[in-house]
C-alpha cells in the first residue's frame, strides 16, 4: 500500500508509543491501555514490510524490556512474534477491510500478551484470568485511528 516510508514519521511514531507504554494512566484503567508499541510495530511491518522486521521488533521490545523493568527478553521476544506473524500474512492483510484488519490487531496483539502473560506466570508473577487480553481489545478499537493518522502522515511526508 505505501510503497515510500517517512523515517521520521517511524521514528516519532515509535517514540510515541514508547513514551505512552510508560506514561502515567488511572490505575482503574491500567488494564484497559492499548499495547502501543504492539500496535506500532503491527503498523510498520504491515505497511513497509522490507523495511521493518523481526530483528528492529525485537530490539524496539528489548527497548521497552528497559523501560517497563521486565525481565530483558520478554517484550522483545513478544514484539518479535507480531512482526513474524505480520510478516507472514501482510498480503492477506492488504486485502482485509478495516474491520477485519481490526479482528486481526486483536489476534495477533492477542497472542503477543497470552505470551507474556504466560512467561511472566513462569516467573513468578499472580495470576489475572483472562484481564490480560483487555490491551488487545483496546488496540483493535483504536486500530483504524491509528492507521489513518500515521497513512496520512507518511503520506504527506513520505
Amino acid at each position: 500500500m505505501l510503497s515510500v516510508i517517512s523515517y521520521p514519521v517511524f521514528a516519532l511514531s515509535v517514540l510515541l508509543a514508547l513514551v505512552l507504554s510508560i506514561s502515567l494512566f488511572p490505575v482503574e484503567w491500567f488494564q484497559f491501555r492499548p499495547e502501543w508499541l504492539g500496535l506500532i510495530v503491527f503498523y510498520w511491518t504491515f505497511r513497509a514490510p522490507a523495511q521493518f522486521g523481526i530483528l528492529l521488533a525485537w530490539c524496539l521490545g528489548l527497548l521497552l524490556d528497559v523501560l517497563e523493568s521486565t525481565p530483558l527478553g520478554v517484550n522483545g521476544m513478544a514484539m518479535g512474534v507480531i512482526a513474524f506473524l505480520v510478516l507472514t500474512m501482510h498480503q492477506r492483510l492488504r486485502m482485509y477491510p478495516l474491520a477485519q484488519q481490526c479482528l486481526m490487531v486483536f489476534l495477533v496483539l492477542g497472542i503477543n500478551q497470552m505470551l507474556v502473560h504466560f512467561i511472566k506466570q513462569l516467573l513468578g508473577a499472580e495470576n489475572t484470568g483472562f484481564s490480560y487480553l483487555w490491551p488487545a481489545a483496546t488496540s483493535a478499537l483504536i486500530w483504524p485511528i491509528v492507521s489513518v493518522i500515521l497513512d496520512n502522515l507518511n503520506r504527506k511526508l513520505g
